[in-house]
């Protein structure tokens, strides 16, 4: 669990697999089947798989594999 701002900030600054949305932290994978799923996003001529960190009370809920 991510507490912290400056924390996601630095979290998402050094991954650019994620991105900011308002509060909220996304993770977007390139995925030629994403135009099938409802997460699907297409950004700049391809399709990504995303998925939403969104903000709680308590923080963002991070999984271990972006947090260094």
């Amino acid at each position: 669990m991510i507490n912290s701002l400056d924390q996601a900030e630095k979290i998402v600054e050094d991954n650019n697999s994620l991105q900011w949305n308002g509060w909220n932290i996304v993770y977007s994978k390139k995925s030629p089947t994403a135009w099938m799923k409802p997460e699907g996003l297409y950004k700049d001529g391809d399709w990504y798989s995303t998925k939403l960190f969104n903000l709680s009370e308590k923080g963002w809920e991070i999984p271990d594999k972006f947090v260094r």
